[in-house]
């Protein structure tokens, strides 16, 4: 990890907050013209924080730049390096631990191999329940997993949940890992969920995009996108969550490969997405779709590359309401809900969007912790009330579903 080291060198994230539409266009044009600035939150209406990963580099002309345009900003992270320095020792320590130990910490980071042993153990631990399936290979040739928790029978009604589509939304793969096991170990324990196996499968797919996920604890910590190959670009990657075949190419995607939100030569071009679609397609019997990323605190709902309100936007907003409630309640965490476009941007080629219009009526995405204090830097210590929090509400929509047939 040295060299990654030396590269981030006292980088800080600072929040902008704007006042004014004129002061939205000065961000945009600023996010457009910096290739070098990281968006955590990109500029997009007066309501919402812009939150930016600023490099050593360029701090002071960027901090000049907005202060010559009369834009409020603090540092909401001082040294960027000294989190990811105390992230990478915390693994460490637990890595060593768990080998002396034999044991798996649900409220630690893993790397991709150390979540793929674990799989392994969890089937073995729950033949009956939990079997592995590879739906395909990453760009790298990394294999895909998918966990399904099934009781039997063939082609059951099912529910989708994925993980870490953006490599470097941690929380996202580690609730879904900590979200497997209890799967796992509530089975015939807690009666709903015991009820819920009985007449439905759950399939889920908790590293979305491997590659970026090793990237992001090899080279870059703030890796999103997958690692395939652009022609005619040195940039390489495309965002995973621009690349469905839902609006694609639209709004609040971009075309240049060397952006963070870059869709993709075209819908499906990456082999992550047309894995999972072809998966989808093949069953043909998903009833709910989930899709988990970090941070913001929101429950989603279609439309992303739209603002026109969707069929079902009564029930899925109740349904939301309802689930968000029940994650309010553990440790008194504030989401917000609705739909995609207004609560956060217009964002086009996005997964629900893609599952919604295939006609899996219960499509939501999960933006977890935080707000921001630490955005993709979320300590390990709020994973597993990051992840039991999650389980509540993710619970009350996999109930709905199951009491809902359509």
């Amino acid at each position: 990890h040295e060299r990654m080291n030396v590269k981030l060198l006292l980088d800080q994230v600072i929040r902008v907050n704007v006042q004014t539409e004129d002061q939205i266009r000065v961000l945009q044009d600023l996010e457009a013209d910096q290739e070098q600035l990281d968006f955590w939150l990109h500029p997009v209406s007066t309501e919402l924080p812009i939150d930016i990963r600023v490099p050593s580099s360029i701090l002071s002309s960027v901090k000049s730049y907005l202060q010559t345009h009369s834009i409020s900003f603090s540092v909401i992270i001082d040294d960027l390096q000294e989190l990811l320095d105390k992230e990478n020792a915390e693994m460490k320590m637990n890595q060593m631990k768990e080998r002396s130990t034999k044991s798996f910490n649900f409220g630690a980071y893993h790397t991709l191999d150390s979540i793929y042993r674990w799989m392994d153990s969890l089937v073995s631990q729950y033949p009956h329940l939990v079997s592995k399936q590879e739906i395909g290979r990453s760009y790298e040739n990394r294999p895909m997993y998918v966990l399904k928790f099934s009781t039997g029978g063939s082609k059951r009604p099912a529910i989708w949940i994925d993980t870490g589509i953006h490599s470097r939304e941690w929380v996202s793969q580690a609730t879904g890992v900590w979200t497997a096991n209890k799967i796992a170990s509530d089975y015939g324990r807690d009666s709903s969920l015991t009820s819920l196996l009985d007449s439905m499968d759950i399939y889920m797919l908790i590293l979305a995009n491997p590659d970026g996920y090793v990237y992001s604890h090899t080279s870059d910590r703030m890796w999103r996108k997958t690692r395939s190959r652009n022609a005619g670009s040195v940039c390489r990657g495309v965002d995973p969550n621009r690349n469905w075949n839902a609006g694609f190419g639209g709004p609040g995607a971009s075309r240049n490969p060397c952006s963070d939100s870059y869709h993709g030569p075209a819908a499906h071009s990456e082999v992550e997405v047309k894995n999972v679609v072809d998966l989808i397609k093949n069953h043909g019997n998903f009833k709910s779709f989930i899709s988990v990323h970090a941070y913001s605190q929101l429950l989603m709902y279609p439309y992303g590359y739209s603002c026109n309100p969707v069929a079902h936007q009564p029930e899925l907003d109740s349904v939301g309401r309802a689930a968000v409630q029940k994650l309010t309640s553990l440790y008194g965490t504030r989401y917000k809900v609705g739909s995609i476009c207004r609560i956060i941007y217009q964002a086009s080629g996005g997964s629900i969007d893609w599952s919604y219009n295939l006609g899996i009526k219960y499509s939501y995405a999960f933006e977890l912790r935080d707000t921001g204090r630490y955005g993709f830097i979320l300590p390990a210590n709020q994973i597993i009330p990051t992840a039991s929090e999650t389980w509540l509400a993710l619970k009350h929509i996999m109930e709905y579903v199951r009491d809902h047939p359509y």
